[in-house]
């Protein structure tokens, strides 16, 4: 283990698998992390340490007839020299339901120790039956300390590293290749590779410098995927940054989803959705503004309508908000869903037909042109739920207006409906 670099929390002393290495005992595990963070390397330390049989298994190349060869392997070789079998499943995210199916017999009985490695949050990708039955282990982005050390243990190592040759690297350059990983050991071995190949040598001795690292990197890949948790993470912080008034904040979230590749219309459709939800009636202009800024996009393309995104994700952040609008919805979808079908009640009906007339559908109805300040009294809801309240306007931005006018209109109404009831009296 001491060759392993990171995931201290993992493996330092008496944390969860060094106290596993040293009982020798392996559950079934599913190692969740980034790309680059030593998940491969790691089953394999453990399958060495436990001295199971290992066998890598890709999720991407193999099936269900390849599983049914190793299980058959797993059983002789369990039967003849009672050895175990470490079976380490590469993006197990990839397997279907089926696939996934195919192993549960065999880790249920204990045959095979199941390590799975995925870079997708298993809650999503793993079918629960086996979800259950993994230790599920959270694998860190590798620290800039951890990736400095594994590129100088690269640039040492004569025997799968740069050993054989006389190899220096500069600090700057040793600092940028660190920063370009982004926590990814993979990338940073990969982009120091090409770093070594493009480097002429002095008298033999090869020194690596950071116009070297600059040109090797070209472009800096930030950890991302469009359809995975790190996807759904950086939404949900653009959303909350904006809902929260934070507009350095929703940019920053801004920039990680276009620098990493998002789809800028992906980004446009969540804006025009919080206008509606977390801004509303507060401001009337956002989800305008919103709309706007999709076309624009549509009309220019990248990178210059990403500007026209960033205008509308500043727009909201700075917007008064209000989710009045939201929570009227979803109350009345709550009460439709408890109250059922209610009718229509009869003075708000069309009545296109005699008939309908003859059974007063639109009898008594009141035309608000023809009412003072062109407002009327009557009721709009089904009987059952006369004078239910759905929307009820915040004190921000447009929307305390709204309030005003409502509270202005209901006044009004009130009013008229002692006037009526003093003119019966008199009657």
């Amino acid at each position: 283990m001491a060759d392993f670099v990171g995931q201290d929390q993992l493996l330092g002393e008496d944390k969860l698998l060094w106290r596993l290495i040293r009982q020798n005992h392996m559950p079934s595990l599913l190692l969740w992390g980034p790309p680059g963070v030593g998940k491969t390397t790691l089953a394999h330390i453990l399958a060495q340490n436990t001295g199971a049989n290992f066998v890598f298994f890709s999720a991407v190349l193999s099936g269900i007839k390849e599983i049914r060869e190793i299980v058959a392997q797993a059983e002789k070789l369990l039967a003849i020299k009672q050895q175990n079998t470490l079976l380490f499943v590469d993006e197990i995210h990839r397997f279907s339901k089926s696939q996934q199916d195919a192993f549960l017999p065999h880790v249920e009985s204990g045959l095979l120790t199941l390590i799975g490695a995925t870079t997708e949050n298993p809650s999503f990708q793993v079918i629960a039956p086996l979800l259950s039955r993994y230790r599920v282990l959270v694998l860190n982005p590798l620290s800039n300390e951890d990736l400095a050390e594994i590129v100088n243990r690269a640039i040492q190592d004569r025997e799968n590293g740069l050993g054989q040759h006389q190899v220096t690297i500069e600090p700057k350059a040793l600092a940028h290749l660190v920063k370009a990983a982004d926590g990814d050991g993979r990338r940073a071995l990969n982009n120091l590779d090409v770093a070594f190949s493009i480097t002429e040598p002095t008298n033999e001795h090869y020194i690596i410098n950071l116009t070297t690292v600059e040109e090797a990197i070209q472009h800096r890949s930030l950890r991302y995927d469009a359809n995975g948790e790190e996807h759904y993470n950086l939404i949900s912080a653009l959303h909350k940054s904006m809902r929260d008034s934070d507009p350095d904040g929703a940019l920053y979230w801004l920039g990680r989803m276009l620098a990493a590749g998002e789809d800028p219309l992906y980004i446009a459709r969540r804006l025009i959705r919080f206008a509606s939800e977390d801004v509303g009636n507060a401001d009337p202009q956002a989800l305008t503004l919103t709309l706007s800024a999709r076309d624009s996009y549509h009309l220019l393309g990248s990178p210059e309508g990403e500007l026209a995104i960033a205008q509308a994700v500043i727009y909201l952040a700075t917007a008064p908000k209000s989710n009045a609008t939201y929570s009227a919805l979803n109350d009345v979808y709550r009460t439709i869903k408890n109250s059922g079908s209610l009718p229509v009640p009869k003075h708000i009906r069309n009545a296109p037909t005699t008939l309908m007339k003859e059974l007063d559908y639109g009898k008594g109805y009141k035309y608000a042109h023809d009412q003072p300040e062109g407002i009327v009294m009557q009721n709009h809801l089904p009987q059952e739920l006369k004078g239910k309240k759905f929307y009820k306007p915040t004190n921000r931005g447009h929307e305390a207006v709204i309030g005003e006018r409502l509270t202005k209109w209901h006044l009004i109404l009130k009013q008229r409906a002692v006037a009526a009831d003093k003119t019966e009296g008199k009657n």
